[in-house]
């Protein structure tokens, strides 16, 4: 029996129940998981960028998230000694046609309040990364990297310490709503609250269904497979080189990401997962898989789309093409630098109607709220998500 439990021990679940237990200490509080560890699946399947917040539509909740939680996120690594750097992001454009469109980045990287933003010519590009080339490009000095498992392992850290109480091993098949408080049915046993929080990320439609919540905006996973630049070609790369986003197509393009290791990934790229966990290319569940066809939005959007669909596709298999891409923007890369790297699977949430659903989205039910969309930058943003999603609760919260 306790006041809240959090469902999902990512990093925003997680975060979410530091910030409760922060809030209210004397909470009775628990977070419950489906798999053994935390951070099992996007939370430690990710570049590692920590986001400065200029990509996102001006005044989005977004944005503002990713804005406030990057500052909070480098303080709280500074506070509890976890190694982060800010390496910074040159964002290039590497052709004069994407020029516009990198400097309306810079506006809303303006607007949004990042600090330090630079505009770079062809020769400053070069001074700061020698074998990048391109036109015009955005210095973004306050992006960083930092390993998110080990982020969400203190969150938990501070969730036991706080008294709160975390049960792995126990994944949600049911929920019930009696005598004005809620039931959740794991497989690890049953449990009552007060209130729910449900954070379960690629999983996060089906839970929202369990419930009697409405069955869009679906979750259609998209893996990213990387390369690693071989050892000692590492030193073409000293922070993160991104393309300039094109407004046509719903994914960004392949990136160069320094890891803390100091190892350099190079994508990711983004085919449809045939599995919800489908991390390796033979990865298939018929129920994952059935659920993604059935679904119209997903139909609308491969309609939309088939031909950058056949594209990334074809980047999947093709090194060749995958190495093309990057050589747009470090020419002198060779095929034998990139070996082989490592995958992560995307929630992507989609609409009915096609349309990839960029922003953050919570969803309210009686006695249950849940976050339906946390894309990147979540982790980023995660301890601001925490805040929002408090402060949302506080009317409902017991008094203790």
């Amino acid at each position: 029996m306790y006041d809240v439990i959090v469902v999902g021990a990512g990093i925003v679940g997680l975060a979410t129940a530091r910030e409760l237990a922060l809030r209210r200490p004397r909470l009775r509080l628990a977070v419950v998981e489906k798999e053994s560890r935390v951070a099992a699946h996007q939370s430690g399947h990710n570049s590692g960028v920590i986001h400065s917040g200029l990509y996102y539509r001006p005044g989005s909740l977004k944005a503002r998230a990713c804005v406030a939680g990057a500052a909070k996120l480098i303080a709280y690594c500074e506070e509890r000694g976890i190694p982060y750097r800010l390496v910074g992001k040159l964002i290039v454009a590497t052709t004069p046609d994407e020029v516009p469109r990198l400097l309306e980045l810079y506006r809303r990287g303006q607007a949004n309040g990042v600090q330090g933003l630079e505009l770079l010519s062809a020769e400053e590009i070069r001074e700061r990364e020698p074998a990048v080339t391109g036109v015009r490009a955005i210095w973004s000095p306050r992006t960083g990297i930092v390993d998110f498992a080990r982020v969400t392992e203190a969150f938990a850290d501070d969730v036991r310490a706080a008294g709160g109480e975390l049960f792995l091993g126990h994944e949600v098949i049911g929920f019930q709503r009696r005598n004005g408080r809620i039931g959740i049915e794991t497989t690890g046993g049953f449990f009552e609250a007060r209130f729910v929080v449900s954070c379960a990320g690629l999983y996060s439609d089906r839970l929202a269904r369990l419930s009697g919540g409405r069955a869009d905006p679906a979750i259609v996973p998209f893996r990213g497979d990387y390369y690693v630049l071989r050892s000692e070609r590492r030193c073409l790369v000293r922070t993160n080189i991104y393309p300039v986003p094109d407004p046509r197509f719903p994914f960004l393009g392949v990136h160069f990401t320094p890891r803390l290791d100091g190892s350099v990934w190079l994508g990711p790229n983004a085919v449809l997962a045939f599995a919800r966990e489908g991390y390796r290319k033979t990865d298939v569940s018929w129920r994952d898989l059935a659920e993604t066809l059935r679904y119209p939005g997903f139909r609308r959007l491969a309609l939309r789309y088939w031909k950058v669909g056949l594209q990334e596709l074809w980047r999947d298999f093709s090194k060749r093409a995958f190495l093309r891409d990057l050589r747009r923007f470090v020419p002198e890369l060779e095929e034998d630098d990139l070996l082989p790297g490592p995958s992560g699977v995307r929630a992507q949430a989609l609409s009915l109607d096609g349309e990839l659903v960029d922003d953050f989205v919570l969803d309210r039910q009686p006695g249950i709220l849940h976050v339906r969309n946390a894309p990147s930058p979540a982790a980023t943003s995660s301890l601001e998500i925490a805040r929002l999603i408090v402060d949302e609760l506080e009317g409902e919260l017991p008094d203790r």
